[in-house]
């Protein structure tokens, strides 16, 4: 999920495909929307007025301010990277401060954190934004705001327990892994899916925005008839390494295909497990929804071999060409994405409506201005969110988002599922991880 070593090399270049603000969307998928481009909407609330457009200029040297963006490496999460760096660009290296995390966080924690707080040393520093904010980023924000408290500190695909750094965070947006979570299932199930298979590890599951999401999917499936299954694969962070933990995608996927089935759809937490999956679903049959964190370039492009560099640019383009070589490979109507890369569009989405709050443009935990930030990187896509809300108490936070793009299923011709228009039936939101495990453990004892 987060700790990919892509070897998309194509992608260097083809993941800045959202760099330009074009109207280069894919006309047949792409639904009609605000001229802002995006629509993330609470609950069902939709429509969103147009904002005061922003210069792409830097501030008057009375307004300057500086915005940081803390991402992964190339290697590890290389859409992240180039949203931060799409952001830097319209604004300009001057204003825009990029720095990287160890990728090893897990064992270096405390330069982790040195990492993120460097950046209000700064005197100009006004936003910090960390995506994906691994563990370690609560604390860095938790100093950030004992020296500055003057710094918007944003958060980005957290790991941390979200109370937690909602805490110390002005802002968390995260991928809404409630509502997916049942969205995920239900759409498996109007392609015709009957059964799920869940792949990931202990470390993933231990996150509660992971085993949240695999209690609502376990429920979801209960609702539409269909059975509930979870692998283990190995660790990528761990001695196996990202080669150890593809090969074992494909050792094993024969397996679980005769275990369970070509009407079996699987999904797994990790994007090092990816492009393996998606390879072997490609030949052998099965189902593929859509990637923990979606893209077009997660995954796709290694497990089909395609070289992008042409599609640079071109966002039409890149969605056409991965469409194009899944049908030719029998894929059709059994695979899925989102058309633009959520971990692009987070780090310059909120950078961008960190730079509106700063500038007095936006509201900082205003559902409709955060989705007009994000629109300026995915025109014409359409979104959905809903503030979080804690399981066991039912309460809604004030600064924590979750957000998620519509589904795109790729055939002849593709099409949306309209995801962003189901309603989530609320009691989903009262699922949780310990309710999933007292009924896994029944389950047994049966």
């Amino acid at each position: 999920m987060h700790y990919l070593k892509r070897k998309i090399i194509c992608a260097l270049t083809a993941s800045a495909v959202l760099v330009l603000l074009t109207a280069c969307t894919k006309a047949k998928a792409i639904p009609e929307t605000t001229d802002t481009g995006a629509q993330v909407t609470e609950e069902t609330e939709k429509g969103i007025s147009d904002p005061e457009p922003l210069p792409d200029e830097g501030e008057s040297s009375a307004d300057a301010f500086h915005i940081g963006i803390v991402t992964g490496s190339f290697s590890q999460s290389e859409d992240d990277r180039r949203g931060a760096e799409t952001f830097q660009k319209k604004y300009g290296a001057d204003n825009v401060t990029l720095v990287i995390y160890p990728d090893n966080f897990t064992e270096e924690p405390e330069n982790t954190i040195q990492t993120i707080v460097n950046l209000s040393e700064d005197p100009l520093m006004k936003a910090v934004i960390v995506n994906q904010a691994v563990d370690g980023t609560s604390e860095a924000f938790r100093r950030i705001h004992e020296k500055r408290p003057d710094i918007l500190c944003i958060a980005g695909e957290a790991y941390e327990d979200l109370a937690d750094i909602g805490e110390t965070a002005d802002l968390v947006v995260n991928c809404d892994f409630i509502n997916r979570g049942y969205l995920i299932i239900r759409s498996a199930h109007e392609l015709g899916c009957d059964t799920f298979v869940h792949i990931s590890f202990p470390r993933h599951l231990s996150y509660e925005t992971v085993s949240r999401r695999v209690a609502v999917m376990r429920a979801a499936c209960e609702e539409f008839g269909i059975r509930f299954e979870m692998e283990e694969a190995p660790d990528p962070i761990t001695e196996a390494g990202v080669p150890g933990a593809q090969s074992y995608i494909r050792e094993h996927f024969n397996e679980w295909l005769q275990k369970y089935g070509d009407r079996s759809a699987y999904f797994c937490t990790n994007d090092a497990h990816t492009a393996p999956l998606i390879s072997k679903l490609l030949t052998n049959g099965g189902y593929f929804i859509e990637a923990d964190l979606p893209s077009p370039l997660l995954g796709y492009p290694e497990a089909l071999g395609l070289d992008l560099t042409s599609a640079a640019g071109d966002p039409e383009k890149i969605l056409n060409t991965v469409e194009t070589a899944v049908v030719e490979k029998g894929g059709a109507g059994r695979f899925g994405t989102w058309a633009y890369s959520y971990g692009f569009t987070a780090s310059a989405g909120l950078a961008e409506h960190a730079r509106n709050v700063i500038s007095g443009k936006s509201s900082l935990t205003d559902v409709d201005d955060l989705s007009r930030a994000y629109g300026v990187f995915s025109p014409g896509a359409d979104w959905n969110g809903s503030r979080y809300s804690d399981a066991e108490t039912g309460e809604r936070s004030d600064n924590i988002i979750l957000i998620y793009q519509d589904t795109y299923i790729l055939g002849n011709p593709g099409y949306y599922l309209g995801s962003t228009k189901i309603e989530v039936p609320e009691e989903y939101r009262a699922v949780s991880h310990t309710k999933a495990e007292d009924k896994e453990t029944t389950d047994e004892e049966e």
